[in-house]
Parts: C-alpha cells; sequence; structure tokens
C-alpha cells in the first residue's frame, strides 16, 4: 500500500499551543543563537577577506591587512550582536520594517564604535566618521536581510506546507491494523481494545492540532507510549520495550511529533521483519548542559548477520534532521546507524532552562474496567 498522508492540520489550535505572531511581523533578530553568531561572524569575516585584497601585494600582506581589519570590524561585529540579542523582545513587537530600520541603526553606531576604537589605539587621528557608519549600516543591512529570511524559514505560519510534509505522519497501514487488532479484542478482552482506542484517539488528536513550532520532550515520551502500547497489542511479546528517562530532561523542546516515527521505526525495520521480535530502547539523559536521547532496536536475522540496517531508514529520519535543524540549528545533533549490532539514534540538544515540564492533559480521562 502506498503511504500517503490522510491527516491534516485542524484549524484551531490547543491551549497549550504557542500562538503565532501576528501577519506581517516575525523576528528577525534571533542574534542569541549560536547558529547566527558563527554566521554573522563568518560573512563578516568573508567581507574583510575581500575588502583586504584591495591593495595587497602579496600573500603575507593580505594576511596582515586582514588581521587589522578583523581586530577592529570583529569587536563592532558582536557589539552589535549584543545589542541585537538584549533587545530582542523589543525587537519582536516590531514590525519586519521596523526591526530593518533598527539593525541598520545599531550597524552604523557599531561602525561609529569601530572608528572610535582606531582613534583610542592611535591608528588615526582623523577616523572616517561617515564611512565606517555607512560601512556598518550597509553590513547590518546585509545581516538583518539573511536573519528575515531565516524567521521567516522558522515562523509555521510562513512555512505551512514545508511543515506539514516533514511533520511526521500516522500512516494508513497503522491506522487499518490498530482498527483490526481493536476488533478482534472487542468480544474476548473488552477492557483492552477500549485502552486501545483510547491510545489511538490521543495519538490522532496530537497530530491534527497545530502544535506551535515546539513541544516539551515530556508530551513526546507520552505520544510515543501511547504508540507503543498499542504496537504492544499486536505484537504482543515479540515487542519488548524498556524506557530509560532522566526527569531532569523533560522540559527540553523538540517539534512536535518527532519521536513517534524514529519509534515506529525502529518497531517497523527491526521488530517486525523478524520472526523473534525485538527489542527496542529509549534512553533520555542529561550530559551538562546537553539532553540526549537515544532510540535503539535490534536487528532482525538477515540485517543482524550483515551489520547493516534493512533498508527503510531514510525518509523519516531525512525528516526528523531537517525538522531538528529548523529548531535548534547547529545546536541540535543527530545522528543514525548501526553500532554494536544495534540500530541506534542519537538525537544532542540544549538543555532545559525551565523546571522539569509535566505532560500535557489532552487526553480523555481513562475508565476503569
Amino acid at each position: 500500500m502506498q503511504e500517503t498522508q490522510i491527516l491534516s492540520t485542524l484549524p484551531d489550535a490547543p491551549a497549550t499551543a504557542r500562538p503565532l505572531r501576528p501577519a506581517g511581523r516575525a523576528l528577525v533578530f534571533d542574534a542569541c543563537h549560536a547558529g547566527v553568531v558563527l554566521r554573522a561572524v563568518l560573512f563578516v569575516e568573508g567581507v574583510l577577506g575581500v575588502g583586504a585584497l584591495y591593495g595587497a601585494d602579496h600573500p603575507l600582506d593580505w594576511l596582515a591587512r586582514l588581521a587589522w581589519l578583523t581586530g577592529v570590524a570583529l569587536p563592532a561585529t558582536l557589539a552589535w550582536l549584543v545589542a541585537a540579542c538584549s533587545l530582542k523582545q523589543w525587537l519582536e513587537g516590531l514590525r519586519t520594517q521596523g526591526q530593518y530600520a533598527a539593525g541598520i541603526l545599531l550597524g552604523a553606531l557599531a561602525g561609529l564604535a569601530a572608528c572610535a576604537m582606531l582613534r583610542l589605539i592611535g591608528a588615526t587621528e582623523h577616523p572616517a566618521w561617515v564611512a565606517g557608519a555607512a560601512s556598518g549600516a550597509l553590513l547590518a543591512g546585509l545581516l538583518v536581510a539573511a536573519l528575515v529570511l531565516r524567521a521567516r524559514a522558522r515562523t509555521p505560519a510562513a512555512t505551512t506546507a514545508r511543515l506539514t510534509e516533514l511533520q511526521a505522519r500516522i500512516r494508513p497501514h497503522f491506522l487499518f491494523n490498530s482498527l483490526n487488532s481493536a476488533i478482534a479484542l472487542v468480544r474476548d478482552e473488552p477492557a483492552k481494545a477500549e485502552s486501545l482506542l483510547e491510545d489511538l484517539s490521543d495519538l490522532f488528536r496530537s497530530a491534527l492540532v497545530e502544535q506551535g513550532e515546539a513541544v516539551a520532550l515530556a508530551d513526546e515520551i507520552r505520544l510515543a507510549r501511547r504508540y507503543l502500547a498499542i504496537e504492544q497489542v499486536r505484537f504482543g511479546e515479540r515487542l519488548r520495550v524498556q524506557w530509560q528517562l532522566d526527569p531532569r530532561t523533560e522540559g527540553a523542546l523538540l517539534p512536535p511529533l518527532l519521536l513517534q516515527p524514529l519509534v515506529e521505526n525502529a518497531v517497523k525495520h527491526g521488530v517486525e521483519p523478524s520472526a523473534r521480535g525485538g527489542k527496542l530502547r529509549v534512553v533520555t539523559e542529561l550530559r551538562g548542559s546537553r539532553v540526549v536521547i537515544r532510540i535503539t532496536n535490534t536487528l532482525p536475522e538477515q540485517g543482524a548477520a550483515t551489520g547493516r540496517a534493512p533498508r527503510g531508514h531514510g525518509i523519516a529520519l531525512a525528516n526528523v534532521r531537517a525538522r531538528l535543524s529548523l529548531l535548534h540549528d547547529v545546536q541540535g545533533d543527530f545522528s543514525a546507524g548501526v553500532q554494536d549490532g544495534l540500530y541506534q539514534v542519537r538525537i544532542s540538544l540544549p538543555a532545559p532552562r525551565t523546571p522539569a515540564h509535566r505532560p500535557r492533559q489532552n487526553a480523555s480521562p481513562r475508565k476503569k474496567p
């Protein structure tokens, strides 16, 4: 069966979802992000490198000119980034045109600061104040333009089609298998059938609503548990799941519905093809300022013999990697592959800044059998 998307987002978001920003506004000054700082510094260095080529007689002369320019421009660039980060909340309330103007003004001030530094160290007695301000404003304008494009790529309202394509989806075969399992249980084990349908309902509810650009790890773990509880009914003892969770990691932020396709991959390619079933392990741990998530599964008999993962670990993993990069940029790390005879997916995220998050209670209460 061809796996096509059968779910679409609903117009109404839950109370816990993050509201979208008003139309026409986008946070372009995400200068607090490590990836933005790195790209800004590299961009300015690239411009300085090209500028230093003019008048350079030989490579060593070019290198000396570049070092001199860097000593002046780099502090001004970092000052611009610090100012933009400090004013982030205020700038977020401005429209895009206002943020452009504020960024260019900050760039002009940074250029004047660079000229003042030149005079302070005695490099020149008559700094080119106008040229310095104009250069800072021009570089800042280019940086702001790049940040606008990045902000629009991160805004769910501006990238609905892309996020819908990248978002984890519940496949038709999973729905049909779950319903068949429930039908088989209705007569002999009605309480178990009810529990399965409640898990299925909660999983679909989370997939259908718009949850914003990020959710807590605790919510993702809860949905993964729901999914595996459904699959546990179908596979029985063939599916053996182990959880090793660190409560200090519950507040870490992930794109919505990120873990569900990973555990689905583990079941589909590690447990289902194996006659004897398989093991699946989910581990979360706090390592310093990083949260590490590991999902490992045993390989089917043929994969275990060759030491290679079966075909199929590709599309879902590429989508997860893209969505993780969209949210955390260089601060997020994702890897997947066979290690020590097991297939392992490893995700590294920034640690939560807030206390442990309590999972969202959006499912109907369970009835006691």
